[in-house]
């Protein structure tokens, strides 16, 4: 029998715990199926490992030469090799006295990781079996209709290629809680379809070890841990390694399940985790090398077609947004004052964004359409809106958590889309109803860990049926009706101001001709302002030119070299934001692509010649736009000083979007990774500028390694 709860909001929002913060990449041991040797890059000198080695390698193998004790003539495959998916630079088998094992070797820093899994007594699967099964399964992939069948022929896929009990498609959502979107599994064993999970089940660093190490497997989850041999290299990073021993949190949550054996195959789209191909099984069950890298590359073509599945639907939404919209506003445009406009058309209107109610209001009038709060609950809306947001557009779906009276309106506006049309506070509003929904857990959220009595934490016991009605929500907001949304926008203040200036023309000519002289007189004033500031900052910045100068060669030079750079970066940022006549909101692509130009400009033709951009289309709020402008030229200015040692070299600046989050990256070919953004192990001023702009929209970077070079990625969300 399922347990419900009636609650506000969604059980989906909860505190981290010491989880996130557990280094689960340096366990200190492996997994009982396989082994591990370590070694010193150098002199090849077998330095530690984990597992039964003497069985294998007899009881000399620590200190032995690793390319004679794998490989008969001695020799170590190519260590400058560029690593593969999961860190690998070598993948294949040896034979020794207990059997046959597969062996990947990795590299670590100045250690060589080599591990070894038993490669039982099935044959190798050939080239042209793997290739027509992988083409079987791709074009049942490419033949589903939408996403939903998409990832149901993907669970059916990979249990038949792993032949786990039960295979599950888990799909992270916006705030990282999961939710299992499709499944095929053995009768016996139960479902976990539409279950939803707690984001505290995948902590943040398992996260993104599932980007880095994409297909992960536990034979046995009863195994006893091998630790490595000897104890001062138990701190060694396995991040990559398939046989890392496992935290004891995932291990009893597994026990708790039911289950004996797992495994997890990461859906990876650019860089992100969309989600996981889960399997189960009841009994201990081995998932071979083979089969794991098999699985690696059919995810990726699931990853690629769940792309196109996405792109495809909002691609249909876009357009059926821009034909229902082009062929209303003409009408609303001739019905002349907007009041009447919105009367005439309020039915349209409402189902253009598929709304319940429509309001317009202006000064102390507002006019409701459709379904809507009371007069005085309406009157106390639109006015909270005026005052949270003037000018601004503004969307939720949960309006209690932003105004404590919505609570109270819950039901007919749980949903809000509000455009301010004039300064004077005329607003047009969409409203959606509550949508009650019945969220169902696997076991109850709020009760996600328990301490143990020495203060150890351990994974909810119970993963029974958990319901939990969820009120005070309306059905979201998509990008692409608000992007309609600021289309209407910008129609219907066109419209307000045409009916203006024509109201104004019968009796005030005489007072708008002033005016433009004022506005003409305002924007020579603005460009007068916008010529001090640029001369106040190249004032600046001959000033530190000439004290460097004067300091010669050594620390101050740089560090006022460095500051000089920095204001430059400062002035573009301004002169592009000075150009943009948006106000509100922005194409980012548009604004990156004429800031790139700028950069180009600034830094000379031979750079210009090396810099390319590959940036999708994302309207984003203007004061957002010019963070990530300072953001943006940051990265760039840390690639022409530390990437090529100052002499010209390829940067790649790319803009994608991911659902409600953007990501920018700017990549290089140069030296390689560096310890940080800024390229300063201390961290400088332009490191802590950056990281208070990143902080100041809610985003995160990360640097890796762009093979070769050095790959530097914002994500931050859209609104």
């Amino acid at each position: 029998m399922a347990s419900r709860l009636e609650l506000p909001g969604s059980a989906a929002d909860h505190d981290t715990t010491a989880c996130d913060r557990e280094p689960i990449h340096i366990p200190g041991s492996i997994q009982a199926h396989g082994l591990l040797l370590i070694a010193d890059r150098a002199t090849h000198r077998v330095v530690a490992g984990a597992g039964d080695l003497e069985a294998v390698f007899g009881d000399d193998w620590l200190g032995a030469d690793i390319g004679r004790l794998l490989w008969q003539d001695g020799n170590i495959p190519d260590d400058g090799a560029t690593a593969g998916p999961g860190g690998a630079i070598f993948a294949g088998t040896i034979d020794t006295a207990r059997g046959r094992y597969d062996i990947t070797l990795h590299r670590s820093g100045d250690a060589m990781i080599v591990e070894l899994e038993a490669a039982g007594e099935a044959e190798p699967l050939l080239a042209t079996n793997v290739l027509a099964k992988l083409e079987v399964m791709a074009t049942g992939f490419e033949r589903a209709s939408d996403l939903t069948m998409l990832c149901q022929r993907a669970a059916t896929a990979f249990r038949a290629l792993t032949g786990f009990d039960r295979v599950m498609i888990y799909r992270f959502l916006d705030d990282d809680a999961g939710r299992v979107v499709a499944e095929d599994s053995d009768p016996d064993i139960g479902s976990f379809l539409h279950h939803h999970f707690p984001a505290t089940d995948i902590p943040r660093q398992a996260r993104a070890l599932y980007i880095r190490n994409r297909a992960r497997a536990i034979p046995d989850i009863d195994y006893d841990p091998q630790p490595i041999r000897p104890a001062d290299y138990r701190h060694t990073d396995l991040s990559d390694v398939s046989v890392r021993s496992v935290s004891p949190i995932p291990i009893q949550y597994l026990h708790n399940m039911g289950v004996g054996a797992s495994a997890s195959i990461s859906i990876v789209q650019d860089g992100m985790l969309w989600g996981l191909i889960a399997c189960h099984h009841r009994t201990a069950k081995l998932m071979p090398r083979d089969v794991r890298m098999i699985a690696t590359v059919l995810a990726g073509g699931l990853a690629r077609q769940i792309r196109a599945k996405e792109e495809a639907a909002s691609y249909r939404e876009r357009l059926r947004l821009r034909i229902e919209g082009d062929a209303l506003l003409p009408r609303i445009v001739e019905a002349g004052d907007v009041r009447e406009a919105v009367k005439l058309h309020e039915r349209e209107l409402t189902e253009l964004l598929a709304s319940d109610g429509l309001v317009f209001a202006r000064g102390t009038m507002i006019d409701g359409y459709g379904r809507c709060p009371g007069r005085g609950d309406l009157a106390d809306l639109v006015d909270w809106l005026r005052k949270r947001s003037p000018i601004e557009l503004y969307s939720t779906d949960r309006l209690g958590a932003d105004h404590a009276d919505g609570r109270g309106i819950a039901a007919a506006a749980s949903g809000v889309l509000a455009l301010p049309l004039l300064d004077d506070g005329t607003m047009l509003i969409w409203l959606r109803a509550e949508q009650v929904e019945e969220v169902e857990w696997a076991g109850n959220p709020h009760r996600n860990k328990t301490t143990g009595p020495d203060g150890s934490l351990s994974p909810r016991a119970s993963f029974a049926s958990w319901v939990e009605i969820v009120r005070g929500q309306a059905r979201r907001w998509t990008l692409e009706e608000v992007e309609t949304a600021h289309r209407l926008r910008r129609t219907l203040r066109d419209s307000l101001h045409s009916r203006q200036i024509v109201e104004l023309n019968e009796t005030l000519n005489r007072s708008v001709l002033e005016k433009d002289a004022l506005l003409a007189q305002k924007d020579m004033l603005m460009k007068e302002v916008d010529h001090r500031v640029q001369n106040s900052l190249q004032l600046v910045s001959a000033f530190l030119s000439m004290q460097a100068r004067a300091a010669g060669p050594g620390d101050v030079a740089s560090s006022l070299a460095e500051a000089q750079s920095r204001l430059s970066a400062v002035a573009l940022v301004h002169r592009r934001l000075y150009r943009d006549d948006q106000i509100e909101s922005v194409d980012l692509s548009r604004y990156i692509g004429e800031l790139v130009d700028d950069l180009r400009l600034s830094l000379g033709g031979a750079w210009a010649e090396r810099m390319t951009t590959d940036l999708a289309p994302i309207l984003i709020p203007t004061d957002r736009a010019v963070s990530v402008g300072l953001i943006l030229t940051e990265l760039v200015i840390n690639a022409t000083k530390y990437a090529y040692g100052e002499a010209p070299g390829p940067i790649e600046i790319i803009l994608e979007q991911h659902r409600r989050r953007f990501r920018l990256i700017v990549a290089d070919q140069g030296r390689g990774m560096r310890e940080t953004a800024g390229g300063s192990k201390t961290g400088g001023f332009g490191s802590r500028m950056m990281n208070a702009v990143v902080q100041r929209i809610d985003g995160e970077i990360e640097v890796t390694d762009n093979q070769p070079g050095t790959r530097a990625s914002l994500t931050a969300p859209i609104d």
